[in-house]
């Protein structure tokens, strides 16, 4: 077995509060994640969830414990990962490939070969055609697929997602699963989803984190065995309702 493209391992995260309190975001998680593996974390509010994606992504500290990509540990933000965030934080002066192109124009990377692999982008996420459109004229839906194309510019080792789809209508949202899993298996890129939808976890993932009420730990890590490619039919069927009802009991959501 290869080794793992993430490896976290007794990560905390402690932040001192107005009142001079310490308030314990993370507690001691540990758990892997295999290259091209899309896994999920599903919790409550406040579980620090996001408190995670944030370590991961190089923009927080952690406590104690590590977080190791690619065998270096992260200690700030990194070219090889892509993050995309709730809102699709889309710079409306910006046309839609001008958008996709940001991180090279961060990380100083030559346009040429920048401009070709955010076109080849836009074609994966369907948006060809649109390349010269501003955000205003997309859809909340195309503007979050203009943000994963912007995420994988940089072809990282890891997508961090944080509730992508939760500003979305349901039926937005249901299209752009459908969307996401054509995308991750066209990239095969390492997919970290936090989100509070157990359905979605449970239609898209490998694996479900499940953690618990602040301070977060991993209370179960749960295998994904439904058949690959993914329907939205399959969600009526028992083999699911099986997965949602376990991931249910543990977060202590009543099913009656």
């Amino acid at each position: 077995m290869s080794d793992p493209v993430c490896t976290v391992r007794g990560l905390s995260k402690r932040y001192a509060s107005q009142d001079g309190s310490v308030v314990t975001a993370l507690d001691s998680l540990s758990f892997d994640m295999a290259d091209g593996e899309f896994v999920a974390a599903v919790g409550p509010s406040g579980c620090g969830k996001s408190t995670l994606l944030h370590i991961l992504a190089g923009i927080l500290p952690a406590s104690d414990g590590e977080a190791v990509l690619r065998g270096r540990p992260v200690r700030g933000p990194r070219r090889d990962v892509g993050v995309v965030f709730q809102e699709a934080l889309l710079l409306p002066w910006r046309r839609v490939l001008d958008n996709v192109l940001l991180p090279a124009i961060v990380h100083r990377q030559p346009m040429g070969p920048a401009r070709e692999r955010a076109s080849e982008l836009l074609h994966l996420v369907r948006l060809d055609g649109f390349a010269e459109k501003y955000p205003q004229e997309l859809s909340g839906g195309m503007q979050q697929r203009v943000a994963i194309a912007r995420g994988l510019l940089h072809d990282p080792a890891i997508l961090l997602m944080d509730e992508p789809f939760g500003a979305l209508d349901a039926m937005t949202r249901e299209q752009m699963n459908l969307d996401l899993l054509q995308i991750w298996q066209a990239a095969r890129k390492t997919i970290l989803l936090i989100t509070h939808s157990i359905g979605e976890a449970v239609f898209l993932a490998d694996r479900v984190l499940v953690m618990s009420p602040r301070p977060g730990r991993i209370v179960d890590d749960v295998p994904i065995d439904l058949p690959r490619p993914r329907s939205l039919d399959m969600m009526a069927t028992p083999a699911f309702g099986a997965l949602t009802r376990r991931i249910r009991a543990r977060l202590g959501v009543s099913t009656t």
